[in-house]
Parts: C-alpha cells; structure tokens; sequence
C-alpha cells in the first residue's frame, strides 16, 4: 500500500512538468520551432519567435532566398534516434549571411574602364588610362610624307624633307573624371589627354628630330546605359568636346575641334565602341586642312577582342561620303604577355591619317614596341 502510495505520489508530483513537455508551446516561443522539419519553415518560425519578421524589408532575405535548400555544409546533424538537432543561434545567423550575401560578378570590360555601375565607382581626380600606353623602337611607313601639303596654300611645305622610313613612336594616355554624377546618379565628366609623337631618332643626318607630335585634350559627359540589341548590351553613351592638334608652326600646322558621341556595347570579351562626330567651322584663311573631313573621316568604330590573355583591336574609320570624297584608314593592334604588367604591341596602320600631318597622305605602317596599357 506505502509502496503504491509512494507511486501515485511519484506520478502526481511528475505530472506538471511532463505536461509542460507534451502540450504544444505557443507560436511565438521559440521552442515550438525545434519540432518543425523543413529548413526554411524552421527558419521563418525563428524568424517570428525573435521578431525578426518586423524588421525592415532591406534588412530581411528575399522570399527566393528563403525558400532556397540549406547547403550541405549548413544542414542540421542527426542526432541517435534519427531527428535533426536544433542548430545554435551561431549557425542559424551564418546561414542568414551566407545566404543574404550577394554574388560579386566581376567589372564588365566598359565599366571596369569607365565606372559606369555604382559598385564601380571610385570617386573624382583619379588618374585612369585612356587609349593605350606603348612605345614602339619600329615603326616603319611604306611611303614617308617628305612633302606635306594643303589646300591652304600656307599649309603646303615647298621642298621635300630628308626622312627615313623607319623612326619609333610612342604614344601616352590618359583620363581623370572631374565631376561624378551630374544628374542626382547620373552622368560622370571626364578630361582625357593623348599625346603621340613620332621621332626620327634613327636619321642622324637630320639631328634626330621628332617629325611629329599630336596633343589631344577631350572634355566628355558620359553616361550608363543598359539595353539589348542583337545579343549585345549597350552599356555607354556620350557627348563630348575634343580638340587635336600638333602644335607646330605654318606651313607644318594642322588642327582641328570636333563635338564627339560615344557610344558604347559589349558582349563577353568583346567591347565595341562607336564615335561619330561633327568638325566645329574654322573657315576662312586659319583652316590650316579644310577639307580633314574627307580623309580623316566623320566617325569611327573600335572592336576589341580579348582571348587568353591577348588583346586584338580593329579600328575603322571613314568620311562617310563616296566618289572623290571617299576616303578611310583601318588600324589593327595585337598585345600578348611577356612579364608582370609589360606586354609585347604590333600595331599595322593603312590609309589616310595616321597622324595630323599625314592626315591627306595614304600609307601602310608597322609599329613594333611594348605596350604598358591596352584597351580594356
């Protein structure tokens, strides 16, 4: 009797807490969560039970995320008897962070060059490379411009030059932006500089002299786009003022100013850019190459192809007129590695143009050198 006493009592004094275990706990205590088997729905009761469910939207995972499975690595151990055990608040906060952290997708070629994202911004006054950087010991013309002429009588030099067919060029660019979003986020200015000079640095008859140097200041606004057209991305548009001259006396002075659009599309490892532009009127007896337009063209188109390592250019440029007014130039550049940031350059020039004094002149020319910075 004592014994089955003892017994009822056992039972009685047991039968608050066993109760406690068995019946369902509220929704919003966090103990009901242990019991439920699917990891996201697991997730969303912690989720509420903690008031994590009130946060902000910007501070919550997005539904996608939240439905997505566990990665094995973050999946709940077994315990004996074959039930998932309750991970730790430590790991449920590293699975949040896993998953909520975005995927970082590298810089597209254009935006690596031209901060056209947000994640690709980096301020105002850095210095940047523009077009590229090299210097060639070779650089060879199959027909040297020892007369350089214009329709400006000024212009035109009266007795041949002593010029060798090879000499060395090189060539310096760069861009800075002075202004980071024009339009609230939109719109970026830049300042750009090119200076590439030509020296006869192998004529020792002739002293060495540089035969030409062209300077190219540019002002441009540009701008992010994003938008398909026959599988490629328009990813730039611009407008811009540029200037070129080489800054020499009459009858060797050549210059012109022109409004520029840029307009910019990309695929993987292909960017193509297109330049159209307007010479501003000079006229008058200062026009030292009144008719530029017909020989260095009214608009341009650069591709650039990287593979491997390496990196193909092709320029083509027109005057977008026919008969005798039809003239063009194509420029095709190939850069390889060959140590660290140093990378070999073969540049092959033909037409019209490759430099202002030349800019009526028709040549083939090859360049062979370094290359500090390509394209893209």
């Amino acid at each position: 009797m004592r014994r089955t006493s003892l017994a009822a009592l056992s039972i009685t004094l047991g039968l608050p807490t066993f109760a406690a275990h068995a019946q369902n706990p509220s929704p919003m205590d966090i103990r009901a969560c242990t019991a439920i088997e699917t990891d996201a729905q697991r997730l969303a009761c912690y989720d509420r039970a903690t008031g994590r469910d009130n946060l902000p939207a910007a501070q919550k995972k997005s539904d996608a995320a939240a439905q997505a499975p566990v990665p094995p690595s973050t999946t709940p151990s077994a315990n004996a008897f074959g039930h998932e055990t309750p991970r730790t608040s430590t790991q449920i906060a590293a699975t949040e962070s896993a998953e909520a952290t975005p995927e970082v997708k590298p810089l597209s070629l254009l935006d690596s060059r031209w901060e056209l994202s947000p994640e690709s911004k980096l301020g105002t006054f850095n210095l940047r490379g523009y077009k590229p950087i090299v210097v060639m010991p070779f650089f060879a013309s199959s027909n040297q411009n020892r007369q350089p002429n214009s329709p400006n009588p000024l212009n035109t030099v009266t007795s041949p030059e002593q010029l060798d067919n090879i000499e060395s060029k090189f060539q310096l660019s760069l861009k800075t932006k002075l202004w980071q979003g024009v339009f609230g986020d939109e719109g970026d200015i830049w300042a750009a500089f090119t200076q590439s000079s030509r020296w006869q640095v192998y004529n020792e008859k002739e002293s060495r002299p540089f035969r030409e140097t062209n300077y190219e200041p540019e002002v441009m606004l540009m701008f992010n786009t994003n938008y398909q057209l026959a599988g490629w991305n328009g990813r730039l548009l611009g407008i811009g003022l540029d200037h070129e001259s080489n800054g020499q006396s009459d009858p060797l002075s050549r210059s012109w100013n022109r409004v520029m659009g840029y307009i910019g599309f990309e695929r993987p490892t292909w960017t193509v850019m297109f330049r159209p532009w307007w010479r501003i009127p000079e006229g008058g007896p200062d026009d030292n190459n009144p008719d530029i337009d017909n020989y260095m063209g009214r608009a341009d188109m650069q591709i650039i192809h990287e593979w491997k390592g390496q990196e193909f250019g092709l320029m083509l440029r027109h005057s977008l007129r026919a008969g005798s007014e039809s003239h063009g130039a194509a420029q095709f550049t190939w850069s390889f590695p060959v140590a660290g940031n140093l990378r070999g350059y073969m540049e092959l020039f033909k037409g019209y143009g490759e430099s202002m004094i030349d800019y009526n002149h028709n040549a083939t020319y090859l360049g062979i050198g370094v290359s500090l910075l390509d394209w893209y």
